[in-house]
């Protein structure tokens, strides 16, 4: 199953600002994603639809603020989506969300709860939309029990299943005993949601992949609640390292963050762990003793700095000449 990518920057990681990000940021970050043609993107308030209401998570827009912004990029390649967490469910919420366009709304429980979340899944069935499914504190169940919720969830009509590895605990051998047990007992697709706080973030996601996951969780610049989650970019130049991921537009991601996402964070003091210049040296494995006379040619030619190192280090990684970047760079 062809591997694809959930970004939750708009909405877990709206835990670096508060609830929710602003307007503005939210249009930026939607126009980011939706460009780079990332697939599948969560967004909205960090505790889901309805915790404005519900829950006192007011330190957002509204929902109907959030519907608003994402109408304009309805119409691009991403599914758009929201999260819900099944202990505020409202049934006019999943209306709300269906009567405003969104592809799926992702509902969230701790696992060994997913009962609670079965007449939200119907529900949303029944809107037409996609039924996703978040077991928080996954690692709480063994992998035979988390197993069997999911075979349950998938009777239910659930059309995805996301581990979720809510306080960042869990390692490598770990994400694979789980994810090979879910997905052998589920026909659907499974996800992986891991946070750093081990930072073993891209570790698992990689564990993840190898055992079956073909949906894996990510946040620009590594945006989420506490260490955060493996950076979205971070996880394209991973997989593309394995001929995954290669539909996304992984410079324009790059430029995205440069020159508009790092730039609007400076206000929240948000540090990008791994800037796009450093990622891009680790992925073409080029060293940065040679990133001054790349960045010379790239302005000389007004090339893609990113792609000028990617392109010239497949060629040498040891020793790049001048002569080589300028050939590249003419080429591009």
């Amino acid at each position: 199953m062809k591997l694809q990518l959930m970004d939750c920057t708009l909405r877990d990681g709206a835990n670096v600002v508060g609830k929710g990000f602003s307007a503005e940021l939210t249009d930026m970050v939607l126009d980011g994603l939706t460009a780079s043609r990332v697939p599948i993107i969560e967004f909205g308030n960090a505790g889901g639809i309805g915790a404005y209401e519900v829950a006192g998570f007011t330190d957002a827009l509204t929902d109907e603020e959030y519907l608003n912004i994402s109408k304009k990029y309805l119409n691009r390649s991403s599914m758009l989506g929201m999260f819900l967490n099944a202990k505020r469910y409202r049934e006019k919420n999943v209306d709300l969300a269906a009567e405003n366009g969104l592809s799926f709304l992702r509902v969230g429980a701790d696992a060994g709860d997913g009962e609670i979340a079965v007449k939200a899944i119907g529900d949303i069935k029944k809107r037409k939309m996609k039924a996703f499914y978040s077991a928080m504190k996954a690692y709480i169940l063994t992998p035979d029990e988390l197993a069997e919720e999911g075979k349950k969830l998938e009777a239910e009509g659930l059309d995805e299943f996301t581990i979720m590895d809510s306080a960042g605990t869990m390692l490598p051998d770990e994400v694979a005993a789980y994810t090979e047990k879910l997905c052998r007992a589920v026909t659907i697709p499974v996800a992986f949601h891991g946070h750093n706080n081990l930072g073993m973030s891209a570790a698992n996601a990689v564990a993840a992949w190898e055992n079956g996951a073909s949906i894996l969780d990510c946040g620009l610049m590594g945006m989420a609640r506490s260490a955060g989650n493996l950076a979205t970019e971070m996880c394209v130049a991973l997989m593309r390292r394995r001929g995954q991921m290669e539909d996304i537009d992984f410079y324009g991601m790059l430029d995205f963050i440069d020159q508009r996402l790092q730039p609007a964070m400076e206000q929240y003091k948000y540090h990008n762990p791994v800037p796009p210049l450093d990622l891009v040296l680790g992925y073409s494995g080029c060293h940065s003793s040679f990133v001054k006379q790349f960045k010379a040619a790239a302005a000389e030619k007004n090339v893609s700095l990113y792609r000028l190192i990617s392109e010239v280090s497949e060629i040498n990684k040891k020793n790049p000449k001048p002569e080589l970047i300028a050939e590249i760079a003419e080429s591009l």
